[in-house]
């Protein structure tokens, strides 16, 4: 069965997930609590807790919902490099 998944980062403590969390919730697509990851940390490389959370759980045919594409990281091009996809 597939899954609908979100993916929400900011890059410091101080900084607040409620604007993602917002507009991850106002979508037509549910996604379950359970589902949400998010991580509170600097998107300079990928060894994030959540993010690699994410990763054990998504499967092929489930949807991962990202508010942006900058929230990933800045490091976006080793991601797309990596071939693997998550």
């Amino acid at each position: 069965m597939q899954r609908n998944y979100a993916y929400l980062r900011v890059s410091t403590k101080e900084q607040n997930l409620d604007r993602q969390l917002d507009a991850i919730r106002q979508l037509d697509e549910h996604i379950d609590e359970r589902d949400i990851y998010t991580d509170k940390q600097s998107g300079k490389d990928f060894n994030r807790p959540e993010w690699q959370a994410l990763k054990r759980s998504i499967r092929t045919g489930d949807t991962l919902f990202i508010h942006s594409l900058d929230r990933l990281g800045v490091i976006r091009l080793k991601f797309y490099r990596n071939g693997n996809g998550l």
